[in-house]
């Protein structure tokens, strides 16, 4: 376990603020950050937990005496509701920063986020994505937004090696895959990366089966139709919803395969899955960007977190505890308020210790690309979801094939 570096100093490094200007550009009031999620709507669960970790990173900010550099300003988070619509999410952001907002965390969904960063451009207002995966979003040349999280190429890239690592390390041939995937630029971006890598890490044979995005209530005829291959290993890419209704397929149609591995899917990591799942869940791998597991201070995070607000704090909420912190970094570190400072700033900043399992402290590239960003693959392990690979962040061993231990 890593060692537990004083929370509250931790999280001073990173500052915030005490009275500062409703603009956030003076010092006459607090410095306002916006917050947009879908916190109504389908996705209301995980935008609900999203924009909570936020408030919970301002609130320990704010207690550990706010921003340092500024004379200890506090911050005051300001949040919109996206309902998980594009046009809605892009209204509301343009709220908050005619509200004030000086920055912008955001927003879980893809769509979403490529409006909102359009409007923090024309703004001139820093937008850090917390979730939100899909390569198009930063290909615009955006000089005002920064994303955390691995986005679709490199998690699909990602998550065909680690599946050949799999392979190798447990000496059980893995040569056809059938991927089901959510239609749309999310799930296509995912999967066009993991086949072009499958065939360098030489998997001969990839099935794609797609599922719609909306009135997707039974998995079982795309699920019936990827067992047409005969698969090793059926791969998943979506939203918690869909991954649910998967892995239900998987076990009521008793497939014969080595596992059911998800990449950048909403469910199979979440700790909600395992129960929802029941049985369907057991073994379920995941490769996914995770919370570091092996942290102390992370579990601290988010025992407060579950004691404040009722609800276990999964990763889409530590991300945007962390955008929360990678603003107060800027802020602290560019010593202003001014949304071009601060963006400024934010581009230059290294968090040497991140909370989610990344290969090395949060830092840009030009693009506005955590140049460390990476996925770890878990695993629904006796009720319970386990980092299993690669070693350094791993808390369980790996099973598989699936079932193979029982």
């Amino acid at each position: 376990m890593k060692k537990l570096v004083g929370v509250l100093t931790a999280v001073a490094v990173v500052g915030a603020a005490a009275c500062g200007s409703s603009t956030g550009s003076d010092d006459s009031g607090p410095i306002k950050i916006g917050s947009v999620h879908p916190t109504t709507g389908a996705l209301a669960g995980v935008g609900g937990l999203m924009n909570d970790g936020a408030a919970l990173a301002v609130a320990d900010i704010n207690a550990a005496g706010g921003i340092s550099s500024l004379d200890g300003r506090q911050l005051e988070l300001v949040s919109g509701d996206s309902q998980g619509k594009a046009e809605v999410g892009q209204s509301e952001a343009q709220r908050l920063i005619d509200d004030g907002a000086v920055s912008l965390i955001g927003t879980y969904q893809s769509d979403v986020t490529q409006n909102v960063a359009s409007v923090a451009e024309r703004s001139r207002v820093p937008l850090v994505i917390d979730v939100a995966v899909d390569d198009k979003i930063l290909d615009q040349g955006y000089q005002y937004s920064f994303r955390m999280q691995p986005n679709a190429s490199s998690m699909g890239t990602d998550g065909a090696k680690a599946l050949a690592a799999i392979e190798e390390q447990t000496g059980q041939a893995i040569d056809r895959v059938s991927y089901l995937h959510i239609e749309g630029s999310f799930g296509d971006s995912v999967f066009n990366a993991f086949e072009a890598e499958a065939a360098n890490q030489g998997i001969s044979s990839v099935q794609e089966i797609t599922y719609p995005a909306t009135n997707f209530s039974d998995a079982t005829t795309q699920v019936r139709e990827a067992a047409v291959s005969n698969p090793d290993v059926i791969v998943a890419t979506g939203y918690y919803p869909d991954g649910l209704l998967i892995a239900r397929a998987v076990e009521q149609l008793n497939l014969n395969v080595k596992g059911v591995y998800g990449i950048a899917n909403g469910a199979f990591d979440d700790s909600s899955f395992p129960s929802d799942a029941g049985a369907a869940g057991d073994g379920v791998l995941s490769a996914n960007y995770h919370y570091d597991a092996t942290s102390d201070r992370v579990t601290d995070i988010r025992s407060r977190f579950e004691a404040q607000y009722g609800r276990p704090m999964e990763t889409a909420a530590m991300l945007s505890y962390q955008a929360v912190e990678v603003i107060a970094a800027g802020l602290n570190d560019g010593a202003s308020s001014d949304p071009e400072d601060l963006r400024e700033a934010i581009s230059g900043v290294s968090i040497a210790d991140p909370l989610l399992a990344f290969s090395g402290p949060i830092e840009f590239d030009e693009t506005g690309q955590n140049k460390n960003a990476t996925v770890i693959v878990m695993q629904v392990r006796d009720g319970a979801v386990a980092q299993v690979f690669p070693e350094e962040f791993a808390t369980d061993a790996l099973e598989f094939p699936v079932g193979a231990g029982q």
